[in-house]
């Protein structure tokens, strides 16, 4: 049993280790440390001879950890420089073991590692959309459906929305990654092995909670599975992303744009022609970014697609890999962009007050306050917006009497009785105010303050869950390896 502080000096090189990129070869060498540890305690391997086998694999792992030094992420190419370090007897560690199930371990420890770097970033910048958020929550912007002005929100509630998107990623991200964290190791190929292996015990020291418990599921259908999942996880993160960047693109087609990027820093670049152009640089590299993503996880299914069981097609560790560093950038970029915008609250309102997104609140107020059937209202206020675009008159200058009009013969047209508009004009100008709409919403989740300060309490308490998390899943990975490189180094010190 080893002591306090040799855990705790092996679990501080495990923490070094893992602020490095843990590749193949790391983990054949993890795995084989295992091995050599298990096996000789089972008996399955000869305790007298697990001290020079330990010697060499430590002369493989430091040679391989030397400046350029190669480092083999096959079995069948590291096994050779095994041999030559402590002679052929090394294979016996070979017991019950496959290339299969070791590199089935491989990958999924590796895509274990790149989940919960893909987990941080992702938290990083939900965390930046949150902060903006809350400072732009009085903000009021015109929202878009169908690509055309449509209502008046708050910009911090917009942003919450994307939020709340990033949370399910996140949430995605969480249940792909349960189900990445199980152990292959000790299912050989296709139905296990007549060695009485210790699947449980390798499963802890690689730091793995669970093993597959399937032996031909191990490295024939879930090894295929599981990068097409995490593609999908990748795929919601890069719309979302996809999605936020063309809604800024379309102030940067307006002469006057109510939102820009910072200039300097990367953001924007001039024209090579045109001197009054400031190309928004950063949301088109991030944008591109998120296209390439698309492209990368849409082809972890395509490599899966229409093949028998057990092919590699789709288990590449750099392609797989691939898809988790670039959705990583991706989400580095949208953190950049989040903190260079430029929103002018004036402009905003302008546009909005230029327009009549806040049309419907008039179908609402006289069907909320004078019962009048909502297509009634609604026709009506149509009718309006339809009179103010032929003849140019914005929505604080409409006149009142031609409201009055408006409302006489839309009544006449649905065969209603004769009667008046029961709104005032100074209720029909104040149900015209962008600020006072967003203000006054009562639904569960809209954009009033009390709403907004709840939404973005739960937020902090989601974020918080989700460090929480990521810092409990890679301390227990560390510990783990801790443990095994404390035990690896009794059997070396034998050597001695």
């Amino acid at each position: 049993m080893m002591s306090a502080l040799t855990l705790s000096t092996g679990t501080a090189q495990a923490q070094a280790q893992s602020e490095a990129r843990r590749d193949e070869f790391y983990w054949l060498g993890e795995i084989n440390k295992a091995s050599l540890v298990i096996n000789s305690s089972q008996g399955l391997l000869d305790p007298a001879l697990a001290p020079r086998i330990a010697q060499g694999l430590d002369k493989v792992l430091k040679d391989g950890a030397r400046p350029g030094a190669k480092r083999p992420t096959l079995v069948i190419t590291f096994e050779p420089l095994l041999i030559e370090a402590a002679g052929v007897e090394a294979t016996l560690m070979h017991a019950g073991r496959s290339s299969q199930d070791m590199l089935s371990t491989v990958r999924a420890a590796v895509m274990r590692d790149e989940l919960l770097a893909l987990a941080e970033q992702l938290r990083t910048t939900t965390a930046t959309l949150r902060a903006v958020a809350e400072a732009q929550q009085d903000t009021i912007v015109p929202n878009y459906t169908n690509g055309v002005a449509a209502q008046p929100n708050s910009y911090g509630h917009y942003l919450l929305g994307f939020v709340a998107g990033f949370e399910r990623d996140a949430e995605r991200l969480r249940q792909a990654y349960a189900r990445l964290d199980r152990s292959p190791m000790g299912t050989t190929v296709l139905n296990g092995t007549s060695w009485p292996l210790d699947r449980d015990r390798m499963a802890a020291y690689l730091g793995f909670p669970a093993k597959v418990d399937n032996a031909y599921d191990a490295a024939q259908i879930s090894a295929a599975e599981m990068p097409v999942e995490i593609g999908a996880v990748a795929t919601s993160i890069a719309l979302h992303t996809g999605a936020f960047i063309q809604d800024v693109m379309v102030q940067y087609a307006q002469p006057r744009p109510w939102i820009l990027l910072r200039e300097g820093d990367g953001n924007t670049y001039v024209s090579s022609a045109m001197p009054q152009k400031r190309n928004p640089g950063l949301l088109n590299d991030t944008r591109g970014q998120a296209s390439m993503v698309l492209t990368l996880a849409m082809g972890r299914a395509i490599a899966a697609h229409n093949i028998p069981p057990g092919m590699n097609d789709p288990k590449s560790v750099r392609d797989n890999a691939e898809v988790i560093t670039r959705t990583v950038a991706t989400l580095r970029n949208l953190d950049r962009i989040l903190k260079a915008l430029v929103i002018d609250r004036d402009r905003a309102l302008e546009e909005l007050n230029s327009d009549w997104t806040a049309s419907q609140e008039i179908a609402d107020e006289l069907m909320r306050t004078y019962k009048l059937p909502f297509r009634v209202g609604h026709h009506f206020a149509s009718e309006v917006v339809g009179y103010a675009k032929a003849h140019d008159i914005r929505p604080s200058d409409f006149p009142y009497a031609e409201a009055q009009r408006i409302y006489r013969e839309t009544l006449a047209e649905m065969k209603l009785p004769v009667g008046e508009l029961p709104m005032s004009e100074a209720q029909f100008r104040a149900a015209l105010d962008p600020a006072a709409i967003v203000r006054n919403r009562a639904t569960s989740g809209g954009p009033q303050p009390a709403e907004m300060k709840r939404m973005l309490a739960e937020t902090d308490q989601n974020l918080a869950a989700q460090q929480r998390w990521i810092s409990d899943h890679r301390q227990a990975i560390d510990t783990a390896l801790a443990r095994l490189d404390a035990d690896f180094a009794q059997v070396l010190a034998k050597a001695k």
